[in-house]
C-alpha cells in the first residue's frame, strides 16, 4: 500500500490558520479532500497521513470529521496543547478516537525554540513516550540541540522529525544540520519525513540538484527503515506540484533505490510508525 505520509486539508474562513497571509497568496484558499484525490489516483497512492496545520483543539475536531468521512485518510496527527495542566485529559479523550494517530506541536512557530524542554511540556512528552503514541517534531535546524535533550530526558519515544527539520537549502547550507540530524539518528526509534524540502528551497528556481545532498544524508542515515515519504501538498504548492515534489525524491534516490526500499519509503515506514496495520481502513 502507498502513503502520502504528510498532507494537509484546512478551510479558510475557520479562521485559525496563524501563518495564512497576502505572503503566501496560493494557500489563501480551502484545499479539501477531493482537491487532492485525483493526485492520489495519479501516483497509486491510497492513503494519507492528514497533518494540523493551526495550533488549536478546533482544528484537531475538523481534521478528525474529515477523516471520518474520507476512508483514504489513515489517520490524523493532531495538536493538543502540551503546556497546560490539562493535557493528561485531552490526551487520554483524544486517544480514544481510532482515527487520532499523531500529535505535533509546531515547534517551528514557537518563539523560544527550547520550547520542548519546558517542565509542563516535558511531562506532557513523558507520558506521550509511555503510551508509544506517534509524536512528530516539526523543527528548524536552531531546534535540534533541543530535541536531543528532549529526547535524552524522556527515554523510548515513538517520534518523527518532518521535513527533514527543515535545512536552509536555498542557501546551500549544510552544517550545523548535517551533523545533528546525523545525532538523532543515532536513536533507533527516530524516523524522518522526505517531505517539505521544494519549499526550502529557492522556490521559484530549485532543482532537483539544490536537494539531493540533503535527500542522501538523511537516507544514509537513518536507513531505509526509518523514512517516510511525504507531499506536503498543499504547501508545496509555494514551490512546485505534487508531481514535482514526488517526483524529484525519486529522481534523486532512483540509482540507489530497489523495489524493497521504495516500498518501504512510499508506504511500510509509514504504516509501521502510525501502527496502521491494527486500524482498518
Amino acid at each position: 500500500m502507498r502513503i502520502d505520509g504528510h498532507q494537509h486539508f484546512w478551510k479558510a474562513d475557520r479562521g485559525d490558520y496563524h501563518w495564512m497571509s497576502p505572503s503566501v497568496s496560493v494557500l489563501c484558499r480551502d484545499y479539501l479532500p477531493g482537491d487532492l484525490l485525483p493526485h492520489l489516483v495519479k501516483h497509486g497512492i491510497e492513503r494519507t497521513i492528514l497533518v494540523q496545520a493551526a495550533q488549536t483543539i478546533a482544528e484537531t475536531d475538523f481534521l478528525l470529521e474529515l477523516a471520518a468521512q474520507n476512508s483514504f485518510i489513515a489517520g490524523v496527527v493532531g495538536w493538543l496543547d502540551m503546556d497546560s495542566v490539562e493535557f493528561p485529559r485531552q490526551f487520554e479523550l483524544y486517544r480514544k478516537n481510532s482515527r487520532f494517530i499523531g500529535l505535533r506541536p509546531m515547534l517551528q512557530d514557537i518563539p523560544d525554540p527550547a520550547w520542548i524542554m519546558r517542565p509542563q511540556v516535558l511531562k506532557s512528552l513523558q507520558l506521550v513516550a509511555d503510551t508509544e503514541f506517534p509524536f512528530e517534531f516539526l523543527t528548524y535546524t536552531r531546534h535540534l540541540p533541543y530535541v536531543l535533550q528532549a529526547l535524552d530526558s524522556v527515554g523510548s519515544l515513538r517520534a518523527v522529525i518532518d521535513h527533514i527539520s527543515k535545512p536552509e537549502i536555498r542557501e546551500g547550507k549544510l552544517e550545523p544540520w548535517k551533523q545533528l540530524t546525523a545525532q538523532a539518528a543515532q536513536r533507533g526509534d527516530l524516523y524522518c519525513k522526505l517531505s517539505g524540502m521544494i519549499t526550502e528551497a529557492d522556490p521559484l528556481h530549485w532543482s532537483v540538484q539544490d536537494l539531493r545532498p540533503y535527500i542522501e544524508h538523511v537516507v544514509d542515515c537513518f536507513g531505509w527503515d526509518r523514512v517516510i515519504f511525504g507531499s506536503d501538498w498543499p504547501v508545496c504548492l509555494l514551490a512546485g506540484s505534487y508531481d514535482e515534489a514526488i517526483q524529484a525524491l525519486i529522481e534523486v534516490l532512483r540509482p540507489r533505490m530497489d523495489a524493497t526500499s521504495e516500498g518501504r519509503l512510499f508506504g511500510i515506514n509509514a504504516a509501521d510508525f502510525y501502527k496502521l496495520d491494527s486500524k482498518t481502513p
